[in-house]
């Protein structure tokens, strides 16, 4: 087994890194210092196996991201929405995409009945669409099936959730273009899922949730 790498090593392998960026493109970094203007924005899960630019083949400047247990947008965390409002309102996105990944540790965490400390309180946000769909969940008897079949319902609530901010339903009022989807990553084949929910209008969102004024 490798050692694994010092934060010395990090250094050094940054300096590499760096090096072969300026060997291929004398102008690379001169250009990601004076502009920002991703098209997308990813909110994902924070699992180091998904990440975001490399799996969709962009280089830096193309994906706005956001990441954090689980891809979850929840309505009370300010970090989220912050990010959500600067993508939106500032970037100009014309994209979000919210993914997760089968076998996402978060959403396992979710099913089983163990303590797990203060995160529970989090994943409190996938026990409800467990309970949701708990009589499709129930019947899937294989386990790994129905952790990968959580994954995709709670991207599918995610994309929802991102769609009833106040920050798309004002976009979407001013005209403005802007579409949510929602993907899943797959850890054992590299590949992306559609899971087809996009949003890009306020009548896609249920009328108890929709701000017109």
């Amino acid at each position: 087994m490798c050692d694994k790498p010092t934060p010395e090593d990090l250094f050094e392998r940054n300096k590499e890194w760096a090096q072969s960026k300026l060997e291929l493109d004398q102008e690379y970094f001169s250009r990601l210092r004076d502009i920002q203007r991703p098209n997308y924005l990813w909110i994902g899960c924070s699992d180091s196996r998904v990440p975001a630019n490399e799996i969709v083949g962009m280089d830096p400047g193309e994906l706005f991201v956001h990441r954090n247990v689980a891809n979850i947008v929840p309505h009370s965390d300010m970090n989220c929405l912050a990010v959500i409002q600067y993508a939106v309102e500032i970037l100009k996105v014309e994209h979000i995409i919210v993914t997760g990944h089968y076998n996402c540790g978060g959403i396992r965490a979710a099913i089983s009945d163990s303590d797990h400390g203060q995160i529970d309180n989090w994943l409190a946000n996938i026990k409800d669409i467990l309970k949701a769909n708990y009589e499709e969940l129930s019947a899937i008897e294989d386990e790994q099936a129905k952790v990968d079949r959580l994954c995709e319902l709670n991207v599918i609530q995610q994309v929802r959730n991102v769609g009833k901010t106040s920050i798309l339903q004002k976009a979407w009022r001013n005209n403005q273009k802007v579409t949510v989807h929602g993907w899943v990553y797959g850890l054992h084949d590299g590949l992306i899922r559609d899971m087809n929910v996009d949003i890009s209008s306020i009548n896609q969102i249920h009328e108890a949730y929709q701000i017109r004024s």
